[in-house]
């Protein structure tokens, strides 16, 4: 078992562990740790905790110090800049001709890098740009190529659904979502109905997906022919949440009734 607090360092980032050594961290306390990009400036989210060695990624990076405020100013002043450098790099891209959109720019915390994040639809030969901003930001130059979710998930916005988007505001994984998981709930397949502002299929069809798959084992197939408590009847459609199930009653003119999944079984 390794001592571990999980540090994030953005908003619905991903939770990263650290070894906490003997410091006084505490969850929601600012921090400043190593990693491979070299110091980062963090917020811990997961207070001191045990966990197994299959939950961590050896060797295990620590925790340098608890952030204070001339941290906080640095992180600022990160920001600040990299807004700066944000409108360079677009014009050196319009002075290249490429077919590129910038996204986002991102200071490590020592400076000692920046981070250009892109979409493209295809390879960018971006060789000559990097020697641009080499020259113009004196640091090192790293022009990251991203997908659509993850610029869904950088710039936020409202989902058609009125609220933040997910990935933007609590999501810190993207998990597989598949027309499968529209189909098992009864949804629209039209692509504007389930489709994010990314374009792609939306994060929330995931949330019930577990809850249909153990439905579909639990209760009869539509077009079954089953046993009710009120005589023989044939499955018309499935009410997976709420455990219902509709029929159509042979012995009573084929009335269609709702009724509860325990009161349903299927022959034998």
């Amino acid at each position: 078992m390794y001592c571990v607090v999980g540090v994030r360092f953005k908003k619905a980032g991903k939770v990263f562990y650290f070894d906490p050594i003997d410091l006084p961290v505490q969850k929601d306390s600012s921090v400043i740790v190593d990693t491979a990009r070299g110091l980062e400036y963090g917020k811990v989210v997961i207070g001191k905790r045990d966990v197994p060695e299959s939950d961590v990624v050896l060797p295990l990076k620590r925790v340098i110090r608890i952030a204070d405020d001339n941290d906080a100013r640095v992180v600022d002043n990160n920001k600040a800049a990299a807004k700066e450098a944000f409108g360079i790099c677009q014009e050196k891209i319009k002075d290249h001709g490429l077919k590129m959109k910038l996204v986002d720019v991102e200071y490590t915390f020592d400076r000692n890098k920046v981070i250009f994040y892109f979409t493209a639809e295809g390879r960018v030969d971006f060789r000559e740009l990097v020697k641009d901003l080499a020259s113009i930001f004196r640091t090192r130059i790293e022009l990251r190529q991203i997908g659509v979710r993850d610029e869904a998930k950088l710039l936020g916005g409202i989902g058609p659904c009125g609220r933040i988007l997910c990935c933007s505001s609590f999501l810190g994984d993207f998990d597989p979502v598949s027309i499968k998981m529209a189909k098992d709930q009864n949804l629209s397949l039209n692509p504007t109905k389930i489709s994010g502002l990314c374009g792609r299929l939306m994060c929330c069809l995931k949330y019930e997906h577990d809850n249909y798959e153990s439905g579909k084992t639990e209760l009869p197939k539509v077009g079954r022919i089953v046993i009710t408590t009120m005589g023989q009847a044939k499955v018309v459609s499935l009410n997976v949440e709420s455990r219902m199930v509709k029929v159509q009653l042979f012995e009573q003119n084929n009335r269609v009734v709702e009724l509860p999944g325990d009161d349903v079984a299927e022959q034998e």
